[in-house]
């Protein structure tokens, strides 16, 4: 499931036994697993540290505690150590992190939200700004709530037109049409108040 370098378990080994704490291990989790913002946590962890749910992954010295929920998210990863002239450099990669897009005969909801969340709400963020899925209808329109800097922004329906709706017109195959369901007018913090525009 999971690869271990033997560079990388002597490098783990080593940091542990410097902590000198019986029992010490290390625990591998995915933060914000299936997003794009999914990055990798590792940490030192001994048995209070543990929720009870971990898998665990004998390596030679020491326990890697794998994170039950992230499991799916860390199948295939690698963990490795390269020794460089200026000290070392822990390398992790695990490919299926950010989520597998959903295949083409996946239900119409999953695709619509796997669009939102890797293409569009990466681009609404550089405003401050994000999209829901509140829910994709019987017939196929997606609903959704603009929230952050777009609840209320001025200029929300051409970006739901020309940027949101486009986007998942185009890449999600059987989405019959896109409907804002936000209450513009009690945006807080938009990213262009309404009368700028």
């Amino acid at each position: 499931m999971i690869r271990i370098s033997e560079a990388a378990q002597a490098h783990f080994r080593k940091l542990i036994e410097r902590e000198a704490m019986p029992g010490l291990g290390v625990r591998l989790s995915a933060s914000h697993a299936g997003t794009p913002r999914a990055d990798v946590r590792l940490e030192f962890a001994g048995e209070g540290d543990l929720q009870g749910d971990e898998w665990a992954i004998d390596c030679d010295g020491f326990t890697l505690w794998l994170d039950a929920p992230s499991a799916p998210f860390l199948e295939g990863a690698e963990i490795d150590y390269a020794s460089l002239a200026t000290g070392g450099q822990l390398q992790i990669r695990a490919p299926g992190i950010k989520g597998r897009a959903p295949a083409p005969e996946a239900p119409l909801d999953e695709r619509v939200r796997w669009v939102v969340e890797h293409d569009i709400n990466p681009q609404l963020a550089m405003h401050k700004g994000h999209v829901e899925v509140a829910e994709v209808t019987a017939d196929g329109v997606a609903v959704l709530h603009f929230g952050g800097g777009c609840h209320g922004c001025s200029m929300v329906d051409i970006t739901l037109k020309q940027g949101v709706e486009k986007t998942l017109l185009e890449k999600v195959t059987g989405l019959a049409g896109v409907r804002d369901a936000t209450d513009h007018a009690s945006g807080s913090a938009p990213y262009m108040p309404r009368g700028q525009a």
